[in-house]
């Protein structure tokens, strides 16, 4: 069964995510890798002959059975790399999971997705910046994403929640647990309007491993990162440069100067890692959503034009943002020729407009 073969891939010992999409892109499919023979396997880079003995013998496949059951128990969504439902955003970060098991019901590419992180340690301010955040992104559709974590994690969730926004939670352990246990019921209520969201297998602990890993997916599911409250150091940070380095947009509130749980947020803002925000308007306006309550029916129309896949593409990336050239590249997976002569083409048909700097928005 392909499912089973997909779960396998990632259970094999020494085949981290570069060597799964190598193995992929040779292969074609999961499937087609465990049924390959040892020398076409050392064709792939970086699969010598241990990693090759490890798929050979399938072990890794019994594993995967038993994955099976919790899933389908469970009724868990198992989102694979190549799978038109796996989170577009996060799939063009290097680092990627090939895999993602997902128990929720809101579409993971989302037009509008706003990650939020921020202290364990959350003050009064810090909890009255995220009720205000939420108040003011209600009317725009948007999607909320956080870790599930004490402080402004689980806050952010629960202003969500109570404003009717769908919010998803991204763990560091598996769907059979929830961690902190306390938060059992706040999780609960976001599988009714959002969901939850891990790479880690049902009984993988939270080791302290797990949460960088947890994090680079908090960056790359959303279009922007807002850090509400940080110390000096903490996985809040290490969150705001991953996002940097996958060249997404980054914003911080502003703290005292003297406030160690505003330390961090001011020193992204001093050494230009995140752009200042005093508020969510702020936020709206750098993003250039100009409507509320987004509407899909201008897209749509658009849609239903005569576009090539290619095409097509770039109009869906376009839909609700003003891009640059890079980022474009970044989301589309185009090389900049390719995509230079796309946008050419959506221009002259009138469908796209450059603006100043090789920044592109939807007409």
């Amino acid at each position: 069964m392909s499912l089973i073969h997909k779960i396998g891939l990632t259970l094999i010992k020494g085949v981290g995510h570069v060597h799964a999409k190598n193995l992929l892109d040779h292969f074609g499919s999961a499937e087609a890798i465990f049924k390959a023979k040892g020398n076409q396997l050392m064709e792939v880079s970086g699969i010598g002959p241990v990693i090759s003995g490890l798929i050979l013998s399938n072990n890794v496949l019994k594993e995967a059975e038993k994955q099976l059951v919790f899933i389908r128990k469970h009724k868990v969504q198992v989102l694979f790399y190549t799978d038109i439902s796996y989170p577009q955003r996060l799939k063009y970060c290097h680092d990627a999971p090939v895999l993602l098991y997902y128990k929720g019901n809101i579409d993971l590419n989302h037009p509008r997705i706003i990650s939020v992180v921020g202290t364990r340690n959350a003050t009064a301010y810090g909890r009255m910046l995220c009720q205000q955040l939420t108040e003011s992104l209600a009317p725009y559709g948007v999607v909320i994403i956080s870790g599930l974590a004490y402080g402004i994690d689980v806050t952010i969730h629960k202003e969500s929640l109570h404003l009717n926004i769908p919010t998803i939670g991204v763990m560091a352990h598996g769907l059979d647990r929830i961690y902190p246990p306390s938060h059992k019921p706040i999780a609960q209520k976001m599988l009714l309007n959002g969901g939850l969201l891990t790479e880690f297998i049902p009984g993988t602990i939270p080791d302290k491993e797990n949460f960088p890993k947890r994090n680079r997916i908090i960056a790359g599911l959303a279009d922007a990162i807002v850090v509400v409250e940080a110390a000096g150091k903490g996985g809040a940070l290490i969150t705001a440069d991953i996002a940097n380095s996958y060249d997404r947009d980054v914003f911080a509130f502003p703290g005292r100067i003297n406030d160690p749980c505003s330390e961090g947020c001011n020193f992204l803002i001093k050494t230009h890692r995140a752009g200042l925000i005093n508020h969510a308007k702020d936020l709206i306006y750098y993003l250039g959503w100009n409507d509320k309550l987004s509407d899909q029916s201008g897209l749509q129309s658009k849609l239903a034009l005569n576009f090539s896949t290619e095409e097509q593409k770039i109009v869906e990336i376009l839909s609700d943002v003003t891009l640059s050239v890079d980022k474009l590249v970044l989301g589309s997976g185009f090389s900049q020729s390719k995509l230079a002569m796309l946008l050419l083409n959506l221009e002259i048909q009138g469908i796209v407009t450059a603006l100043p700097g090789k920044v592109y928005k939807l007409n």
